[in-house]
């Protein structure tokens, strides 16, 4: 963990890492939408516990994975869904540049802050766009994932407020600590938020 999200699409010549796919097809492979939705917002995900359980494996294998091999999530290691839930967590915390870059944290908070609805949704959808192929189409395939659990959130409690909450400061943070992290984090959730809110229109071919 730890590696840059350009560096790892690059070495594996795709858009998204095959570790985000197989967490989430996985996760959807096995959960109910009951379990899904906890998953992903319960469970202990805290980088302490996930490295002690697994982390020099996935680094070694991250930093030099054997030719032709694939993480094998079928393991027993991966057993509870929580442990898959919080490892992708684990992941994206652990971006050196988070899923939306540290170029484009001004550009979101400010055009999360527009008051007009229409203008606020196109300034949104063209930020995305605008974002390099690898965090693009990796926002793509997890905000996908996540609207799913969303749809079932009257039996996993999981709504898009909640979803919000558990993302919003991983996928976006600035590039300095020293900034008030209680006032970013309002605007951090709303911009999960509204992509979750907005997927179709974010996403139309998606």
């Amino acid at each position: 963990f730890g590696c840059s999200l350009l560096a790892l699409c690059e070495r594996e010549r795709a858009t998204v890492p095959r570790f985000v796919l197989q967490c989430i097809r996985t996760v959807e492979r096995r959960g109910t939408p009951l379990g899904t939705g906890t998953a992903w917002g319960d469970g202990d995900s805290s980088g302490d516990s996930l490295h002690g359980m697994f982390g020099f494996s996935l680094e070694a294998w991250y930093a030099a994975p054997p030719p032709d091999e694939h993480l094998d999530l079928d393991d027993g290691r991966w057993e509870d869904i929580h442990v898959v839930t919080g490892a992708l967590k684990l992941f994206l915390r652990e971006l050196p540049e988070p899923l939306i870059p540290f170029s484009h944290f001004d550009k979101f908070i400010a055009a999360i802050k527009i008051q007009d609805p229409s203008l606020r949704g196109r300034c949104m959808r063209d930020l995305v766009l605008s974002l390099p192929p690898a965090h693009h189409d990796t926002m793509k395939v997890l905000f996908r994932h996540l609207c799913r659990v969303v749809e079932h959130k009257e039996e996993n409690r999981m709504s898009v407020q909640s979803v919000a909450i558990v993302f919003g400061p991983t996928l976006l943070r600035p590039a300095s600590e020293e900034s008030s992290m209680a006032m970013h984090m309002v605007f951090q959730n709303q911009v999960v938020e509204h992509i979750l809110n907005h997927y179709g229109y974010i996403f139309p071919e998606g």
